[in-house]
């Protein structure tokens, strides 16, 4: 149906998100509300869609996330069938917190593991919850240890921006490869706290500046509302021949920019019990809207 609709006929990687439900409540969270939402996806219902999407879209690999992964109770089940019976690159986005015996279980199927950090330290835990900043480094550090490579993401905001070099140094410390910095949207829990937004484009030049100055460890790419010339126009993409991603929240509905995340603005929806992707568009869908999609760049 994505392809009869826009000309799309590749998506390179799924975004699937298991489950709402999460340990943490994090004050910038996009899912707001639905943290509390009992949506989620079987195990079944998982692995029909990662077929589909590899038979139909020739997607190459999948990213799974919360809510928190690791407290999906098939979380092995879908990663095993992921990686042995697909063949898909497995990339999982964890808060990173008490994992340990899940990791363990799964490390040999894990292609990337990536951590959630909103700062250094006090930092961390006032945005996200407290001890979840050493619980973090305590989840890098053992992924390492058992041969998971290991990214990490941030969302910036006014309270953890000037610790974005610092945390740089840990990482690296941790053989951390990449870290992936995105801009706050208020949307979800950050409409709540408009106080971390970032409301002075200079304090994001200060930012690259430090981050070219700094001699890092590891790679840091930052979403293109972070650059210097801001985000481009964006086109509706009818008529693409392929897009890098497409996400699926866990009521089914799917989003093919992350602009469009948390703003209910689908077009697509996976029907799970047909095991089929439908054509429901809401009125202000992310065709119409053109919505763009969050691009990524080198520092």
């Amino acid at each position: 149906m994505i392809r009869e609709t826009t000309g799309i006929r590749q998506i390179k990687m799924l975004y699937l998100q298991l489950l709402y439900r999460c340990n943490f409540a994090c004050k910038h969270c996009f899912h707001g509300e639905r943290l509390q939402y009992a949506d989620a996806y079987t195990a079944e219902q998982a692995c029909n869609l990662m077929r589909l999407m590899q038979q139909q879209y020739a997607t190459e690999a999948v990213t799974l996330l919360g809510g928190e992964p690791f407290v999906y109770k098939d979380l092995p089940r879908v990663v095993r069938y992921a990686k042995h019976t697909l063949g898909l690159t497995v990339e999982i986005c964890s808060n990173g917190y008490r994992i340990g015996p899940r990791l363990r279980e799964i490390a040999p199927c894990v292609d990337l593991l990536r951590i959630s950090l909103e700062g250094v330290g006090a930092t961390n835990d006032l945005i996200r919850k407290a001890g979840s900043y050493t619980a973090a480094l305590e989840a890098i550090a053992l992924a390492r240890d058992l041969g998971v490579p290991t990214g990490a993401t941030l969302t910036v905001n006014r309270y953890n921006i000037s610790e974005v070099v610092e945390l740089v140094g840990t990482l690296a410390a941790l053989d951390v490869s990449q870290l992936k910095l995105h801009q706050l949207r208020p949307v979800g829990n950050a409409a709540r706290h408009p106080d971390m937004l970032v409301t002075d484009p200079a304090d994001y030049e200060r930012l690259r500046k430090q981050l070219r100055n700094a001699r890092l460890g590891i790679e840091v790419i930052l979403d293109e509302d972070l650059s210097e010339d801001g985000a481009p126009v964006c086109a509706v993409p009818t008529g693409r021949y392929g897009i890098d991603r497409i996400e699926s929240d866990p009521r089914g509905a799917l989003t093919m920019s992350c602009k469009a995340v948390g703003k209910d603005s689908h077009a697509f929806w996976y029907d799970k019990d047909a095991n089929e992707i439908t054509y429901r568009p809401s009125a202000n869908h992310e065709l119409t809207l053109a919505i763009p999609d969050v691009v990524y760049g080198n520092i």
